[in-house]
């Protein structure tokens, strides 16, 4: 094992993502919402009770995870390559769950999949300072207590905690660049669909590369199917460059029968989610606009009304 480990990197990546947009969502309903558009203060001290949530919240979580972690890895045994592949193999397999539903989650949050948590006008409303801080503060500590569950594997493991601080520096890096990316284009972008479309797709083709490399961790330990087919050649390598830069989506320069399986079978669940994340937003979509002429109708037919009384 190395200094830095693909899934552990992904799962730290994708929770600081989801952390970051959580926090951006609040801070956008509090500029946007009609609850604090006529007092300045009370949007001020709104949005200071985000961070302030966020802060705490991480902080209790990391207390937490480190109260679970440090006996763990006290009382633990060293294992040997077999099972440490097999953590390995675990560990890339969660991180595959999560970035795939980290996916379809990229249209949600840039409004091309609906949310069920915005009202017909696109606003939230009934907020308050402490529902605000209760929201924000267990929402956080539920990303952050995520990344400690997924590692209680790692801290089993003493060999494998030399991986976790450079796998998960790199992954803070790049979930807080796509958080505040995201962000960014969900505040001033005009066309966001070709954003959407590459971050869907980025995620979607990590979550299956990371899917087919964790299963082939466990034919390693277990014993390998038959090789379909394999690519000679040191450029079309895997372990070397370039083509080494597309592993973590899947690529590989040789596939067995498990790889090949694993591989479309996790892409067709990959598409299927967005399937039906679509089909799902468009009923939600076309509710909402039926709500919307509904009122325009009834406001419609009110002034219609006080006209007549009028004359």
């Amino acid at each position: 094992m190395g200094v830095f480990e693909i899934g552990v990197c992904t799962i730290f990546a994708r929770e600081v993502l989801e952390g970051t947009l959580i926090i951006g969502q609040y801070r956008t309903v509090i500029n946007k919402s009609p609850d604090f558009a006529e007092d300045e203060d009370k949007k001020k001290e709104a949005l200071k009770a985000v961070t302030q949530a966020a802060l705490i919240a991480s902080f209790v979580a990391v207390l937490v995870i480190a109260a679970v972690a440090i006996p763990l890895g006290v009382a633990s045994k060293s294992f040997d390559e077999r099972v440490g592949d097999v953590i390995e193999g675990v560990s890339k397999v969660v991180a595959a769950v999560c970035i795939l539903q980290l996916s379809t989650k990229c249209p949600k949050w840039l409004g091309f999949y609906a949310s069920k948590k915005v009202s017909d006008d696109g606003l939230v409303r009934g907020l308050s300072t402490r529902s605000i801080k209760f929201n924000v503060a267990w929402n956080i500590w539920r990303e952050v207590a995520e990344i400690g569950v997924f590692l209680f594997p790692n801290f089993l493991e003493k060999d494998s905690l030399v991986e976790v601080p450079v796998s998960a520096l790199v992954g803070i890096v790049i979930g807080l660049i796509a958080g505040v990316g995201v962000y960014h284009a969900s505040m001033h972008m005009e066309n966001k669909f070709w954003f959407a479309f590459f971050l869907s797709a980025l995620t979607g083709m990590l979550s299956v590369g990371l899917f087919v490399g964790g299963c082939h961790e466990f034919e390693e330990v277990w014993g390998e199917t038959k090789t379909i087919w394999t690519i000679h050649g040191e450029f079309w390598s895997h372990k070397r460059l370039p083509m080494t830069f597309f592993k973590p989506f899947g690529y590989s320069s040789s596939r067995t029968v498990l790889q090949m399986a694993c591989f479309w079978s996790w892409f067709v669940l990959l598409l299927g989610s967005h399937y039906w994340k679509y089909i799902q937003s468009q009923k939600i979509f076309a509710e909402r606009e039926a709500n919307r002429e509904m009122q325009d109708v009834e406001s419609k037919e009110d002034i219609s009304d006080d006209t007549k009384a009028d004359a």
